[in-house]
């Protein structure tokens, strides 16, 4: 358990009115400060004190309704990828959430958990309940938790914490923990490949769809000398995305030279990993991001 000191500091939740108008909150613990929008529970930023942050938000991205936030922690569901006619990546990351408590623990960490309203959206699907539980303290971990709450129907869906991560060059860091799992590549068209590198590096565009990956991988950032790492409970399948540089320049909410500042690792369970949650069965799929020198 995270333990800062025996008297710890009490922890403060501040509600603010942030970019764009929009409501978001700060949290700030004994070893860190959070910021989390409403708009879609976006985690914008997790940063310990006296470190640099662990989470990249774009300069670019837009702060408006119906549009996501660019970097963070976007929510996918509950889909993921390009549907016809629909929204990319479902319509969780551009909907207002509820708070729907906020729990302090005697030992100065925050959870706050947050409720999906049910938007017209959500009528495609049987009814279900989605909540969110963000806690705050030298880590951060994340709790997506699924209810079919239908009678007779299963729910499928899928589900991914999209996390865009800091890094001081992209070019000089590593990810690993993905050796010997297959993966869909985005860039040759979603064919079938082994990943070989115990230690992968980006050199070019990225996209790639692990598949049947559990285990926890770590971002080694050599310049910033310190190791990221995202560890993980119910989550199948691991998205590894760097833009590069002619998709970054095509993006209008990011940045033309952003993408040697970040990578995102994503958690989740899409593609042949989605799931099918029987009547009245709860799916949580957790994350927990900490990093190390």
């Amino acid at each position: 358990m995270a333990t800062a000191s025996k008297n710890p500091v009490p922890a403060r939740v501040t509600f603010l009115d942030g970019r764009g108008e929009m409501p978001m909150v700060e949290i700030t613990t004994a070893w860190s400060t959070a910021e989390i929008y409403l708009h879609g529970a976006h985690v914008t930023n997790f940063k310990k004190h006296d470190e640099a942050p662990i989470l990249f938000l774009s300069q670019c991205s837009r702060f408006e309704a119906n549009q996501p936030i660019r970097g963070g922690i976007p929510v996918i569901f509950p889909w993921f990828g390009a549907r016809e006619g629909m929204t990319m990546h479902g319509f969780a990351r551009i909907k207002a959430w509820e708070i729907k408590e906020i729990i302090p623990a005697p030992d100065g960490s925050v959870s706050m958990r947050f409720r999906l309203p049910n938007y017209p959206e959500a009528g495609a699907y049987p009814p279900f309940l989605a909540e969110y539980v963000v806690t705050v303290n030298e880590a951060l971990t994340l709790e997506l938790i699924v209810t079919n709450n239908s009678t007779e129907e299963s729910l499928e869906f899928e589900e991914c914490l999209h996390t865009y991560f800091a890094v001081e060059d992209v070019g000089a860091i590593t990810v690993a923990g993905l050796k010997g799992h297959s993966y869909l590549d985005k860039v040759a068209n979603f064919a079938k490949k082994t990943e070989m590198d115990q230690a992968i590096r980006i050199a070019s565009e990225v996209d790639r769809i692990y598949l049947d990956a559990s285990g926890t991988v770590e971002i080694h950032d050599a310049k910033l000398k310190r190791v990221i790492r995202v560890a993980k409970e119910n989550s199948t399948s691991t998205v590894v995305w760097n833009p590069w540089i002619a998709k970054a320049q095509q993006m209008p909410d990011f940045g033309n030279e952003e993408y040697q500042k970040m990578v995102c690792v994503e958690s989740g369970n899409v593609n042949v990993n989605k799931l099918t949650l029987a009547p009245g069965k709860t799916s949580t799929m957790k994350v927990t991001l900490n990093s190390h020198h």
